[in-house]
């Protein structure tokens, strides 16, 4: 019998990645590619939709050159979530390039709709914010023509990234979502799971331009025409990219966690089938949604300065060469010496919410060195992680006895074991750290039954495990002089 494989694509916000996954899980072949981004004014971003198109591509073509494509037993999706791209439902031509998450041209029509907050976020788990999809589409139907005209003749289609590749793979066949993407929009009621028609109207958005929402694990179409791969391949996982981290590192029990360490950190804990609604500034999301099962739910937080505090430190002060030195410098002394560095260099996220906060460094003396403030970076990194824990924690009720991680600065040792260290539980690193493109293929996989639930620790093993290595006091008092320092920033 052939061998088979999951092929993983993974829309990220620089470039994309395409993966190829044996039967037991190993990757076999990645390939990525970056594209451009575009900022036409300040605070603006988006994307050519030919370039994301062009770069998976590459990535297919790349991971399929050496087998038998017609081996190919599925394909997974994972992707940036909340950017919109918009194009003819005849032509599949784009009405304009894609509007990223990060881009903020719709402030000033989120602040005016500030006082729906509250009717939004008990249906959305989401906060009035620009970073998700439904300001955006407003925007795209209010400033361009072809929109607008196409809109009256119901040939208007918007999708996220996801919902834009299953067109593209399918020629235009499929006109499909998931649940955890559809989660991102504003759009969507997390208890009916279905487009809101209140939430709709609010945005002045037709459903006929939205499309249909199918199970994590469901059929989302079959390829055709696309260039390296036979006609006919299913598409059977589709999750967003942070829900897909969670997937990935196997945390698919209620209380389960996960970080990501990226530029910023991306915490999700898993509720189960529980709606979790927070007080502290916390999103409530889908986590994803089984075919004959009930959603699964979570909450969702992350600090937006996190390796960008390390690549300051490299850029802005010039302390070390390589981001992979700063270990090295933080462990050549023993402890910050009473420095804190808050890194709120674009403000404060979750569970504060200052956007005005600034950076600090105190505790400043004639013998502090860049060790000591390299150091103060690492336990900042993880004191902001135990910020946000501790509030999901609380509000869902619930223990923790682990927590699962990822991410290029997993590789730090120093910084694994301060993470053990604050939280007081264990901190585990898996085998394969990119679980984001790991939790769509597990998803696929899940679709064509390739595998099963009972399967997923065995395809992602933990490589590493931190112990917490301090007493409670020591860090009752550790905790308490870092919040200190966090209130001193804004």
């Amino acid at each position: 019998m052939k061998s088979q494989y999951i092929l993983a694509i993974d829309q990220g916000t620089t470039g994309s990645t395409v993966s190829l996954y044996n039967e037991r899980g190993q990757v076999v072949k990645r390939a990525d590619k970056d594209f451009e981004q575009i900022f036409p004014k300040p605070g603006w971003v988006e994307h050519r939709t030919s370039d994301i198109w062009e770069t998976v591509l590459y990535g297919i073509g790349e991971v399929v050159s050496k087998i038998d494509a017609r081996q190919i037993a599925a394909i997974g999706i994972t992707n940036q979530r909340e950017t919109v791209a918009a194009w003819n439902r005849t032509t599949g031509e784009p009405v304009m390039n894609a509007i990223v998450w990060q881009c903020r041209r719709t402030t000033e029509e989120c602040q005016k709709l500030k006082p729906k907050e509250k009717v939004v976020r008990a249906k959305t788990g989401l906060l009035m914010d620009p970073y998700f999809s439904a300001s955006k589409m407003a925007w795209i139907l209010k400033n361009n023509e072809k929109a607008k005209k196409l809109a009256a003749n119901n040939q208007l289609c918007f999708g996220t990234m996801d919902t834009f590749l299953i067109w593209q793979l399918t020629k235009g066949q499929s006109y499909k979502t998931d649940p955890s993407n559809a989660s991102r929009t504003m759009l969507f009621h997390l208890k009916k799971q279905i487009f809101d028609k209140e939430l709709l109207k609010l945005f002045k958005i037709s459903a006929d331009a939205l499309p249909e929402i199918e199970f994590n694990n469901g059929h989302f179409g079959v390829t055709k025409g696309v260039p390296g791969l036979p006609d006919g391949i299913p598409i059977h996982g589709v999750i967003g990219d942070q829900q897909s981290a969670l997937f990935g590192q196997g945390g698919i029990h209620k209380g389960d966690a996960k970080i990501t360490f990226g530029t910023g950190s991306f915490l999700l804990f898993n509720t189960g089938n529980q709606i979790v609604s927070s007080k502290k500034g916390l999103l409530s999301t889908v986590a994803w949604v089984w075919k004959g099962h009930k959603p699964v739910y979570a909450l969702e937080g992350g600090a937006f300065i996190c390796g960008a505090a390390v690549q300051w430190l490299r850029d802005g002060l010039g302390f070390i060469e390589k981001s992979s030195e700063v270990e090295r410098l933080a462990r050549s002394v023993e402890t910050s010496e009473g420095v804190e560095f808050v890194p709120a260099l674009s403000g404060l996220g979750a569970p504060y919410w200052q956007p005005q906060a600034r950076g600090i460094i105190k505790g400043l003396s004639r013998g502090t060195t860049r060790a000591h403030i390299a150091r103060a970076t690492l336990e900042a990194m993880a004191l902001q992680n135990l910020d946000i824990l501790d509030v999901m924690k609380s509000e869902a009720k619930l223990k923790l006895s682990r927590v699962r991680v990822d991410g290029g600065a997993t590789e730090n040792d120093l910084l694994m074991q301060l993470q053990s260290d604050y939280l007081g539980i264990d901190v585990e690193v898996p085998q394969n750290i990119e679980t984001t493109s790991t939790g769509a293929a597990l998803m696929a996989g899940l679709g064509v039954g390739l595998w099963d639930v009972s399967d997923l620790h065995k395809v992602n093993p933990i490589a590493k495990k931190f112990q917490s290595q301090i007493e409670k006091r020591q860090r009752t008092e550790r905790v308490k002089k870092w919040r200190e320092a966090v209130r001193l920033s804004y």
